[in-house]
């Protein structure tokens, strides 16, 4: 009997829990309004040198924009907690389809795990100043995790109320940021980072970089498209308002902060305060008490975005157990809670085992475990964009189930091309993410790993086929209806 051969199709996840805002919830919690203020968007100033960088965020919105439109038409037709996986196994084939269920599991637990260690850093490092108590940052992550482990085990409608709360709270911190810088701007206010030349003014590339991975998590709303109430309109329309929020809020932002520091300034201010750079500006406009609010905030705000990975990770364990990819248990879901428990509960002690590692081989939370995964893990989902764009277009490819030309093959097409060269400017200039010299190993090595993980997906699809031929029947083929 092969290994994979007792996996059951019948395994269901908590159906009609959730609906449009509770995903939006999820998606935007995943990008991390406040971790994106406060640190991606005075990186991407101080490392490129681009005064544009709030008129990237509108192009790059654009561009996920028309992405979106193939994959919510996808959304509509097949409803899968595999998401990618699905979609990639439905338009262009099984093996292909499991060498994406790789590329996705890996990347999204190294983002996940990649934020555990700024989680621990941030927060032990505000007990210490605080209130005098020092906790190894590992420790600290470990008590994160223990939650992060509990919400997961629970119903699914738990998470999306707890992730509003915190989402709500974070985003009302960066709006008052925000109106604070504008009304006080010392420059005055200008739309000169608006305008086509700020995009030359520094490294385009790697402000392409650092801002597409503000979007990470923009396209999990399919994650739970088997949990919505209605999964033909809540997916698709929950990704365009993700899409849309992202970003238009995080240019506003981006805009605000040019705005507070100064556009003659705010390339220099962000290299000398870098992610303190939110809270000097609205410690001088909102006094003191600001940059204490802000860093509690701050610690809720990457917890938020860990919880929204862990879900992801999860959901992914569930539907490969399911389908006879990975060993069957993974695709049991909770009898009551509904949840991918015994995916919950695997994906915490993988995040357990590298924290524990990382802190006894004393490794760096933030510019080791953070920086290398989360960047690694942004890597692989471009990848995943590019061959969804293409899985759009050979799924509606015989068969266009009323769907429109632009959906089914225009949309995808000029996506697919536009990511392909996201894609290949990331290769290219990775060293921009990790901060490294041009000559480092990194900039390779890592790159490396992500393909050789699809690789090796791609081998172990093939083997699937010959070796357990009704585990490869089932791949991509999720649950049957249970309504």
């Amino acid at each position: 009997m092969a290994v994979n051969e007792t996996a059951v199709s019948t395994a269901a996840l908590s159906r009609r829990r959730i609906g449009v805002p509770d995903i939006v919830f999820f998606v935007v919690a995943a990008s991390s309004p406040l971790t994106v203020a406060a640190g991606g968007t005075p990186q991407n100033f101080a490392t490129t040198g681009v005064l544009g960088v709030p008129l990237m965020f509108l192009i790059l919105a654009a561009v996920l924009a028309v992405f979106s439109a193939g994959y919510a038409a996808m959304s509509r037709h097949i409803s899968n907690a595999g998401a990618f996986y699905a979609y990639i196994t439905h338009g262009i084939g099984r093996i292909p389809g499991v060498g994406a269920s790789f590329v996705a599991l890996v990347a999204y637990n190294a983002m996940q795990v990649g934020l555990y260690g700024l989680l621990g850093f941030i927060a032990s490092g505000f007990l210490s100043s605080t209130f005098g108590v020092d906790i190894p940052w590992w420790v600290v992550s470990l008590v994160f995790l223990a939650v992060i482990a509990f919400l997961g085990y629970r119903r699914v409608d738990l998470n999306a109320k707890v992730l509003a709360v915190m989402l709500v709270c974070e985003s009302l911190v960066v709006l008052v940021f925000d109106f604070s810088q504008i009304a006080t701007a010392p420059q005055g206010l200008s739309l000169e980072p608006f305008g086509w030349s700020a995009l030359t003014t520094g490294a385009v590339g790697a402000g392409l970089l650092w801002t597409m991975a503000a979007f990470m998590g923009f396209e999990s709303g399919a994650i739970y498209s088997e949990e919505c109430r209605d999964p033909r309109r809540t997916v698709s329309r929950a990704t365009y308002i993700s899409v849309a929020v992202i970003g238009v809020f995080y240019a506003f932002t981006a805009w605000a902060t040019a705005m507070g520091a100064g556009v003659d300034n705010v390339i220099a201010a962000s290299r000398e305060h870098g992610p303190d750079l939110v809270f000097v500006l609205g410690a001088e406009t909102l006094g003191s008490g600001f940059a204490t609010l802000g860093q509690v905030f701050m610690i809720t705000a990457v917890f938020a975005a860990t919880l929204a990975f862990h879900n992801a990770v999860a959901r992914y364990f569930f539907a490969l157990g399911r389908e006879g990819v990975l060993p069957a248990k993974l695709g049991a879901s909770h009898p009551r809670h509904g949840s991918p428990y015994v995916g919950s509960l695997s994906q915490t002690v993988f995040a357990a085992v590298v924290v524990l590692g990382f802190g006894a081989l004393g490794g760096d939370p933030t510019e080791t475990l953070f920086n290398w995964f989360t960047n690694l893990g942004a890597l692989g989902v471009i990848m995943l964009l590019v061959a969804t764009s293409v899985a759009v277009i050979g799924y509606f490819r015989r068969d266009a189930r009323g769907e429109s030309v632009w959906a089914r093959a225009v949309a995808p097409a000029l996506s697919g091309v536009t990511l392909l060269a996201i894609l290949y400017i990331a290769f290219t200039n990775f060293s921009a993410l990790l901060g490294t010299s041009p000559d480092s190993a990194l900039n390779w090595a890592l790159p490396a790993v992500m393909v050789l993980v699809g690789v090796i997906g791609l081998g172990y699809g093939a083997y699937l086929r010959s070796a357990d031929p009704q585990a490869y029947a089932r791949i991509g083929q999720g649950a049957p209806s249970q309504d």
